[in-house]
């Protein structure tokens, strides 16, 4: 099942992905009489609870419009959590010159970094070496704690793609990378959520961003150095992962930091994420 929200006006309304089709789930649940939360956390708290009911309004639902002509939302705006991994690709940590990490690296953004499919992302004076980074963005489901590495990937609700927008003179100026990371809109998000028993196994994708329709970054999930449920189960050793959180996975190999000539990004630039199954997340980039 394919979930997104979508701009109605000033209004983000939930929707239904069937093909081209966005499916309005409160249009449909009112014209069928089925009872399902139009919120997209509703959703992901009590999916056992209304998994039947939203299968019945993807069959015979109201069409709200196609998903290339709505103004998509991030699939989750509200997560009490976005936690991110560094360097979890081996591959991406040799091209930074950096050790391979024996423990997950993290940091985190908030949500004044989401952004959905489409929108223009404003870079702000102060940055000067923008970068992007393609990554497998898991969606938590349930209320974890201790949850074992072998349990982990059932509390996940489903994944979408994200790109962990990094301006890198502001992440390196000190051993914390916040600053360079948590910016306004550098977090987008997209375009739609995919539940998990759709994507099977999480370490079996192929992902890659094109910049200005060149390939950049092109690499499977299987290159990770800490797994999906690897990372889940250390950060609930710490601390309870809530239903809408979520955790950008790491980049692989091929971002601007890696190469030879960096020619940073700039104004105008257009990225274009993509992951098996998942679809493709397009955003612009724009002077702050």
């Amino acid at each position: 099942m394919k979930l997104c929200v979508y701009r109605d006006n000033d209004e983000r309304r939930l929707g239904l992905v069937r093909g081209d089709d966005v499916i309005d789930v409160a249009a449909s649940a009112a014209q069928l009489g089925v009872s399902v939360p139009t919120d997209m956390l509703d959703v992901i708290a009590n999916d056992a609870q209304h998994r039947a009911a939203l299968a019945q309004i993807e069959e015979k639902g109201v069409v709200a419009g196609k998903l290339g002509q709505l103004r998509l939302a991030p699939p989750v705006t509200r997560p009490e959590k976005i936690l991110c991994v560094g360097l979890n690709y081996r591959k991406h940590a040799e091209e930074s010159k950096m050790p391979i990490p024996s423990s997950p690296v993290y940091f985190a953004k908030f949500a004044n970094s989401l952004a959905g499919h489409g929108d223009e992302i404003a870079i702000p004076e102060v940055a000067r070496e923008v970068d992007y980074e393609v990554e497998l963005v898991a969606v938590m489901g349930r209320r974890c704690r201790n949850v074992s590495e072998d349990e982990a990937l059932e509390a996940v609700f489903g994944y979408t793609i994200g790109n962990d927008l990094s301006a890198r003179d502001l992440q390196m100026r000190t051993p914390q990378w916040l600053y360079g990371k948590a910016i306004d809109g550098f977090a987008p998000l997209g375009p739609y959520l995919v539940t998990a028993d759709e994507v099977g196994d999480p370490q079996r994708l192929g992902l890659r961003l094109y910049l200005n329709g060149e390939l950049r970054q092109n690499s499977s999930t299987s290159d990770m150095i800490f797994t999906v449920a690897q990372v889940i189960a250390d950060l609930s050793r710490i601390m309870t992962l809530e239903p809408g959180d979520l955790i950008y996975t790491g980049t692989p190999e091929g971002v601007i930091l890696g190469r030879a000539e960096k020619v940073w990004l700039k104004p105008g630039d257009e990225m274009a994420c993509e992951i098996d199954g998942l679809g493709r997340l397009e955003n612009r980039l724009v002077a702050g």
